[in-house]
C-alpha cells in the first residue's frame, strides 16, 4: 500500500446546516457535496467548544478545553502541550499548516514543521473576557451587528485577501511536496477564514444566488420573557438591540454567508484538482471540517458562542474511497476525536506504530465508524464553553438524539433533536414521562461527574487575571509581537547563480521529464 497523505481542509464558522449535503436546499456547495457522497459523512459532528481558539485547541490536542486550558480566544497554548502535528512527525509525516489556527503565545508552530502563512488573528492576550465583570461588553473586539447591517458585495476584504493567500499557498504546498525528494507522506492543514463574518462576498459568488429564494430563519427571536438566560446574554454580547435590523438585511446577510460558503467550496475543488494533477488523489485521505457554526439569525442570534445546533453543529467528512465505503454516520462525535483518528489512520495506512500519548486523549478514534463498526461506540460527545457570554462553565452533552445543556447559573435544557430539531421544547421544564425524568437525572449526574463547575470557574478567573496582568506588562515600552512571520529565503527560491541550472529545473518539475544525458564534446 502506498503511503497515505492527509489533507485537512478547515472552514471557519461553517455550520453543517448551511451545506447541501447536510440538507440545505439553498446553498450551492457541489465540491463539498461530492466529498460527502463519496466519503464518510458524520451527521452529528459538534464543535468541542463553539468559539475559534478553544475549538482549534481541542481539534489539535484531542483534549477538552477544560483539560488543555483553551478557555477563550486569548488562551495560551504552552509548547509542552502535544498536538497531532507532534505525533504525526514522530510517525514519519511531513507536517505543514496553511492558514488560520489562532494559536496564542510565542510558539506559533506547535508541532508543524512548516507554516506557510501568518495567522489572520492576533497571537497575544488581547481578546480575553473578564468573568469578574461578565456583563461588560468589550467593544474593541466583541461582535456587533455591523456585519448584518453592512452585508453585501465586496471586491476585496481583509478575509478575502487572507483566504486567497491560504488557497494559493496550500496549492503550492501540494506542488512542492509532489516534486520534492522528501519521501515522507504529507499532512497538510489548509485552514480558511470563510464563511466567517463580515458577510461580504465577491460579486461572482453573490450572483450565484441572484434567482434563489433565501429563507428567513426558521425560529424567530423569542420574546424576552420566553427566552433562555444564555440567549439573552448573547443578545447583549452582539449588541443586538443597538440597531434595528430589517428582514431584507437578514436575507442579505444570509445570502452573503451562503456566497462565501460557495467561495470555500470552490477552493475545495481546486485543492482536489491539485491533488489529482500531482498524482496524489488516490493516496490522500481528505478530511473536511470547521471549527464551529453560525446562528445566522436563528433565535435572533448571530455568530457562535451557543450550543444551539446552528452554532455548534459542524461538517465532518472523511474521504478516502479506496479505504472506506461511502456512508453516513449518525453517532454524535466532536473535534476531540480528530487527533486519535489521525493517529489511527497513520498507523493503518503507513504501518507505523503511534507513539504513546503524552497526555490522556479525551476523544476516540472515528476509524471504526468509518469502517461501519459502531458496536463499541459510546454514541455520545460533549462540548464545553468557557468564554465571553457566560460567567460560569457551560457543558453540552449529546447522547443519541438527546442534547443536554448545563450551566450552574442557568436552568437546565434538554432537547430531543429527533422530534424537535429546532430546539423549541425544553424537556427539562416539563419532564412529564418517567423516561424523560430518568434521562434528565442521568444527564445531571453525568454533568456533575464531568467537572467541578465552581472549581473550574475559579481556575478560569485566575487564568484570566494572570494573562491580563502579563498582557498589560508586555504593552509597556517596546512591544514584541508573537504573530507568526512566515520564513522566506529568497536566496534559495527560483533560479540563483549557485545552483546547477539544469538539475534545478528538472528537480522543480512535476512530473519529472525524461532523463537528460548529454554527451559533451
Amino acid at each position: 500500500m502506498a503511503q497515505q497523505n492527509i489533507l485537512i481542509i478547515m472552514a471557519d464558522q461553517l455550520t453543517a446546516l448551511a451545506l447541501g449535503c447536510y440538507g440545505n436546499p439553498t446553498v450551492k456547495s457541489p465540491h463539498i457535496d461530492q466529498l460527502a457522497a463519496e466519503g464518510v459523512k458524520f451527521n452529528a459532528a459538534y464543535s468541542s467548544s463553539p468559539l475559534c481558539t478553544p475549538a482549534r485547541y481541542a481539534f489539535m490536542t484531542g483534549q477538552n478545553i477544560s483539560q488543555c486550558g483553551g478557555y477563550d480566544n486569548a488562551a495560551y497554548m504552552p509548547s509542552t502541550l502535544p498536538t497531532f502535528a507532534h505525533y504525526l512527525r514522530m510517525m514519519g509525516y511531513r507536517t505543514c499548516l496553511a492558514g488560520k489556527m489562532h494559536f496564542v503565545g510565542p510558539d506559533q508552530l506547535h508541532g508543524f514543521e512548516e507554516r506557510v502563512t501568518t495567522d489572520i488573528y492576533p497571537a497575544d492576550f488581547g481578546w480575553m473576557p473578564d468573568w469578574t465583570n461578565a456583563d461588560e461588553r468589550i467593544d474593541l473586539w466583541y461582535h456587533n451587528m455591523s456585519s448584518v447591517k453592512q452585508a453585501g458585495v465586496a471586491a476585496i476584504t481583509n478575509q478575502l485577501a487572507y483566504d486567497d493567500e491560504v488557497g494559493a499557498r496550500s496549492m503550492q504546498a501540494i506542488y512542492d511536496h509532489a516534486r520534492s525528494e522528501d519521501e515522507r507522506p504529507l499532512c497538510l492543514v489548509s485552514s480558511f477564514i470563510h464563511p466567517h463574518d463580515p458577510y461580504a462576498a465577491r460579486q461572482q459568488y453573490w450572483d450565484l444566488y441572484a434567482d434563489v429564494d433565501i429563507p428567513l430563519p426558521s425560529v424567530a427571536r423569542p420574546a424576552r420573557a420566553e427566552n433562555d438566560p444564555h440567549n439573552l446574554r448573547l443578545e447583549h454580547v452582539i449588541a443586538l438591540d443597538a440597531v434595528a435590523v430589517s428582514e431584507q438585511e437578514i436575507i442579505n446577510a444570509r445570502r452573503a454567508y451562503y456566497a462565501n460558503v460557495s467561495y470555500v467550496d470552490e477552493w475545495v475543488g481546486r485543492l482536489r484538482a491539485t491533488l489529482a494533477e500531482c498524482g496524489m488523489a488516490d493516496n490522500t485521505t481528505l478530511i473536511f471540517t470547521a471549527d464551529h457554526g453560525d446562528m445566522l439569525g436563528e433565535f435572533g442570534l448571530w455568530y457562535k458562542m451557543s450550543f444551539r445546533e446552528w452554532s455548534c453543529r459542524i461538517p465532518l467528512i472523511v474521504h478516502n474511497p479506496q479505504q472506506f465505503n461511502a456512508r453516513e454516520v449518525t453517532q454524535p462525535v466532536a473535534q476531540v476525536d480528530v487527533t486519535p483518528t489521525l493517529l489511527d489512520l497513520a498507523q493503518r495506512f503507513n504501518a507505523v506504530e503511534p507513539p504513546q500519548a503524552i497526555d490522556p486523549l479525551n476523544g476516540r478514534s472515528l476509524v471504526p465508524l468509518c469502517d461501519g463498526n459502531d458496536r463499541e461506540d459510546p454514541n455520545a460527545c460533549i462540548s464545553e464553553y468557557l468564554a465571553e457570554g457566560t460567567g460560569a462553565p457551560m457543558l453540552m452533552i449529546r447522547r443519541g438524539s438527546y442534547k443536554f445543556i448545563s450551566c450552574m447559573t442557568d436552568p437546565d435544557q434538554l432537547f430531543d433533536l429527533a422530534t424537535d430539531p429546532n430546539e423549541q421544547l425544553n424537556l427539562a421544564n416539563d419532564a412529564a414521562t418517567e423516561r424523560q425524568q430518568a434521562l434528565l437525572a442521568g444527564f445531571r449526574e453525568e454533568a456533575e461527574r464531568h467537572w467541578d463547575a465552581e472549581a473550574l470557574r475559579q481556575r478560569v478567573i485566575a487564568d484570566q487575571q494572570r494573562r491580563r496582568v502579563l498582557h498589560a506588562a508586555l504593552r509597556i515600552g517596546q512591544y514584541t509581537a508573537w504573530d507568526y512571520n512566515p520564513v522566506s529565503n529568497a536566496a534559495e527560491q527560483y533560479t540563483r547563480s549557485h545552483m546547477d541550472l539544469t538539475r534545478h529545473d528538472i528537480q522543480s518539475r512535476f512530473p519529472r521529464p525524461p532523463k537528460f544525458q548529454p554527451k559533451w564534446t
